[in-house]
């Protein structure tokens, strides 16, 4: 049975293995929340997750027997890395099965690392089933990402740390997609300091460990979509859920667009970089569905292994919720001088033009009217409503996007 002691030998068998992770502090937050914040940064981690702690615990515990045979795991991509780098450090065969869409990033990452990678279905579970497949043909050993005591026991020394660290710690805040990180601290964290209240994070769109403690049983979702990739998991373990059950003090559930900003916020005010997954425990906080006036909170964040084609896309979008970034279209008079008008007025309220296009062949437009689409980038929403209604008192017609 999992328990304490199997997470303190945890930490024993692989702290020689892995990073022991900083704890930083945000005074940003403590000022906007009125609490004393740190981040637990496994984005730091060995292969950039916290994945490797539970992966080299569940390695070092297989039979002789075992690792002659090899093992398989399913991943959207942080617990693939994890076994290929455990693997290759013990020196056994890994067979990963990614989603298809799985972040590229990740998938080179596990390659490079030595692992056979195999893409199937759209999200975990459907990789989760092929690799069961593939490990009754050739009888490799199945890593579970989450619901196996090893590596719930590998996850929870993250706990350890944490009120190694800082004893006063009284939330710890955790990403959520199986259960296992979740467990595995809630476990070693209350242990250690009974009185501590430890939450869930998760994605709205994967919220699977919440409708489970709803139901007050373990059960699936129809659709499982978020881009919090690493958390993307339609059904959690049997035994993270009786962990969580016992253990955890409540799950927060967070938007797309809260997830964005809070991987905004981490690049621009304390400039960590944090994927989907990763962020999700500060987008909890910054939700404020509990209190924490007053209060030393940790939010883990769990890793950094966000693709960088995306960034780009998910940076935009915060900024577009935000108000910092304003689209919109300006109807012009088919006449001189227009759009330096335009441009002036942008430029007397000191905006920056991200985007500048001009078109007059639209059918909704008279024969002497042009539009003019614009992107510019503000200092906040305030600052952009300003903008637009200078526009439309120097008589242009603006529709915003």
């Amino acid at each position: 049975m999992l328990n304490f002691k199997s997470i303190e030998k945890a930490y024993s068998d692989i702290k020689n293995s892995i990073k022991k992770t900083p704890l930083m502090e945000c005074k940003t937050l403590d000022e906007m929340l009125g609490c004393e914040t740190y981040l637990k940064l496994e984005n730091l981690q060995k292969t950039g997750s916290f994945k490797i702690r539970g992966a080299i615990n569940k390695i070092m515990n297989l039979t002789e027997e075992e690792k002659k045979k090899g093992v398989i795991a399913s991943s959207a991509g942080n617990h693939a890395q994890g076994v290929a780098l455990g693997a290759r450090t013990a020196q056994i065969s890994a067979t990963i099965v990614m989603p298809e869409t799985a972040p590229i990033s990740k998938v080179e990452a596990t390659k490079s690392y030595g692992a056979r990678v195999i893409q199937c279905g759209a999200f975990y579970d459907q990789a989760y089933q092929k690799a069961l497949e593939i490990q009754r043909e050739e009888g490799m050993t199945f890593l579970h990402p989450f619901n196996d005591e090893y590596v719930i026991a590998g996850q929870g020394t993250i706990g350890i740390e944490i009120l190694e660290d800082n004893k006063d710690i009284d939330i710890i805040l955790v990403p959520v997609g199986g259960g296992g990180l979740l467990s595995g601290i809630a476990l070693a964290a209350k242990s250690i300091k009974p009185n501590i209240k430890v939450y869930g994070v998760e994605a709205t769109g994967a919220a699977s460990m919440k409708k489970s403690l709803e139901e007050n049983k373990v059960v699936g979702l129809e659709k499982c979509k978020t881009i919090a990739d690493g958390i993307a998991v339609a059904k959690v373990g049997d035994k993270t859920f009786e962990i969580v059950k016992k253990y955890v003090d409540g799950i927060i559930t967070v938007s797309e667009e809260e997830i964005s900003q809070a991987i905004l916020f981490l690049l621009e005010k304390s400039k960590v970089v944090a994927e989907g997954a990763g962020a999700t425990a500060l987008a909890g906080l910054l939700s404020e569905e509990i209190d924490v006036i007053n209060k030393k909170v940790c939010c883990v964040v769990s890793g950094g292994n966000i693709d960088i084609n995306n960034i780009e896309k998910i940076v935009n979008r915060a900024q577009i919720i935000q108000g910092r970034r304003v689209r919109f279209t300006v109807n012009l008079n088919d006449s001189f001088g227009q759009v330096n008008r335009v441009t002036e007025i942008l430029k007397d309220h000191r905006v920056n033009i991200l985007y500048l296009n001009q078109t007059r062949y639209n059918i909704d437009l008279d024969v002497n009217e042009q539009k003019l689409s614009v992107v510019i980038e503000c200092k906040n929403a305030k600052h952009g409503l300003k903008v637009l209604e200078a526009l439309r008192n120097d008589g242009f017609r603006v529709d915003e996007k």
